[in-house]
């Protein structure tokens, strides 16, 4: 069973107290870019595409870290009994169902490591997967962004790595599949995207 919103936003400030960071305000971002894409798209529930967006950082509660947030957050999720919330947490990171697309650095044990290989390989993802791992492109600290302010910002902070094209391609192809849902542009549902995408540039280390 997945949490509420009101246990979710909870979890989130508890976190933000054991690990402050702007993480914690890009994910709730998220939350919104994926309510309000999820409440106009058949089939989905803005309130669970909340909570799942809300969550899918979690992982950082337990420090600063790179990859190893995944499986932090993975944890935190299952022994709660959130089971989607958990796959999200590992599933947001690969839009390509490949451990080798990562553009992090895997700050974890060998076994983890394996564990994650394997959960990456055979997971089965739905909407909610892919409207989680679209929205983490569409959202800074400080509000959300155009895909390709996103991208840059990523790609400054982590480097070019061999998937990181790929990786922009498949998001883009994750956006064209909720716009053809939704049947408008996605930044018809983000208030404030162009204003927040053409201010003055900040750090947002997440």
């Amino acid at each position: 069973m997945e949490p509420d919103r009101k246990t979710a936003e909870q979890a989130i400030r508890e976190a933000y107290e054991s690990n402050p960071g702007g993480w914690a305000e890009h994910s709730r971002y998220v939350a919104q870019a994926c309510e309000n894409i999820a409440s106009h798209c058949k089939g989905l529930s803005g309130e669970k595409a909340y909570v799942l967006g809300l969550l899918h950082d979690i992982g950082r509660h337990a420090g600063v870290s790179s990859e190893k947030h995944l499986i932090d957050g993975y944890r935190y999720c299952s022994a709660r009994g959130w089971n989607k919330a958990a796959q999200i947490c590992i599933s947001h990171a690969f839009m390509i169902q490949d451990i080798n697309t990562s553009i992090g650095t895997f700050d974890v044990s060998e076994e983890d490591y394996l564990f994650m290989k394997n959960f990456v390989a055979n997971a089965v993802y739905d909407d909610y997967d892919r409207l989680v791992q679209l929205c983490d492109s569409l959202a800074l600290p400080t509000g959300f962004c155009l895909l390709e302010k996103r991208f840059v910002d990523v790609t400054i902070r982590y480097g070019v790595h061999p998937f990181t094209v790929d990786r922009w391609k498949k998001i883009l192809q994750i956006k064209a599949f909720f716009e053809k849902k939704t049947g408008c542009s996605i930044y018809d549902l983000l208030p404030g995207v162009v204003e927040n995408s053409f201010r003055q540039e900040e750090s947002h280390a997440l």
